[in-house]
């Protein structure tokens, strides 16, 4: 279950195991939209605010915004998925 404002995971997790090369362009823009917009969300909302699920999520997804590839990015690179 996802906080308030935030993604939810089933949907962060379909974005993210989907191969790039089968996206439309729309679901392309899409998964950037909704990234920007709960990496903001996010950020907002101090840690203490945040369930221990949707802590577990932002560590899981990357959502710490910084340069570190999200655990989710990192596996999807080692299975040759990944853009990096």
């Amino acid at each position: 279950m996802s906080d308030t404002g935030r993604q939810s995971f089933t949907d962060k997790a379909s974005a993210a195991l989907k191969p790039d090369s089968e996206k439309s362009t729309t679901e392309h823009l899409g998964d950037k939209f909704k990234g920007k917009s709960d990496s903001a969300a996010s950020t907002l909302e101090p840690q203490g605010q945040k369930s221990t699920s949707q802590r577990v999520g932002d560590a899981v997804s990357g959502n710490s915004n910084n340069t570190e590839p999200s655990l989710a990015q990192k596996a999807k690179n080692a299975v040759g998925l990944g853009n990096n």
